[in-house]
């Protein structure tokens, strides 16, 4: 069985070989593209009053490699803004990019998910009236944190860190989308958002096929995994034990030989 990982470029390679150190035939087939934002001027500015944000919000690990490739030269993580991550992912590249630890808030290690609503129970904790936030994002997203931090008083802003793009597949990519459109049985496919699902049905609308296998890193990505046509849907958490623990719960029976391209 081999495990398909859909993430942007940057991560599911990581994703892969993370995978595969643990004994999983992984493959990486990234159904989202990451482009920089067609202006770049709002980022450079956002820098520029990041000491005036009580809280900057990034939604993903792209969000946090997209504006700290813009950075202004000269300029650090001030000390006094928070920067919000949603889960591990996000918090392992804030750190290497050099945020630092004190400066995070994330949600609890055993949250029941990584999403917005487990962030907000770690930033309940902090007042909110009148203080400027910043979510850092693509061109859009869920405004459901942006919503409930206005609620609670705070001056809520956004910028556009990156757009989010078609995949553009290479040959090796293009020869496992077409074995796993052939032969979905002996196939795995790892959801870690949404829009990598309707990416896919786009390019290959038999993909989500009675016969085919879907890994989900969060419910309403199992949801719309299942709303396209998947047969075999399993929710799990996006962290590493849990993921490869879910695919090797997967049944047996969907594994059958064949030869699959590398």
């Amino acid at each position: 069985m081999r495990v398909l990982v859909t993430r942007p470029a940057a991560q599911a390679d990581d994703w892969v070989q993370a995978l595969r150190a643990r004994g999983i035939d992984a493959a990486a087939l990234p159904l989202i593209g990451i482009d920089p934002p067609e202006d770049a001027a709002p980022v450079r500015a956002a820098w520029r009053t990041l000491a005036a944000q009580r809280l900057v919000v990034f939604v993903s690990p792209n969000a946090v490699e997209q504006f700290f490739a813009l950075r202004p030269e000269g300029l650090a993580w001030p000390a006094g803004t928070l920067a919000g991550s949603p889960g591990p992912g996000t918090t392992r590249v804030l750190q290497r990019l050099g945020v630092p630890p004190a400066a995070i808030v994330e949600p609890a290690g055993d949250a029941a998910q990584f999403d917005s609503e487990a962030l907000w129970a770690r930033l309940a904790q902090h007042p909110w009236r009148d203080a400027a936030v910043l979510i850092v994002r693509g061109e859009s997203g869920r405004d459901w944190l942006a919503d409930t931090l206005r609620a609670h008083g705070a001056v809520v802003g956004f910028v556009t860190a990156y757009r989010r793009a078609a995949p553009l597949l290479d040959a090796a990519q293009r020869a496992r989308l077409d074995a796993a459109l052939h032969d979905p049985p002996r196939h795995v496919w790892l959801f870690s958002s949404s829009e990598a699902i309707d990416r896919l049905l786009a390019l290959a609308p038999g993909a989500g096929a009675a016969t085919a296998c879907a890994v989900a890193t969060h419910p309403r990505i199992a949801e719309r995994a299942r709303a396209g046509g998947f047969g075999a849907v399993h929710a799990c958490r996006p962290e590493q034990d849990a993921v490869v623990a879910c695919i090797q719960s997967i049944d047996p029976s969907e594994r059958r030989s064949s030869s699959l391209p590398p």
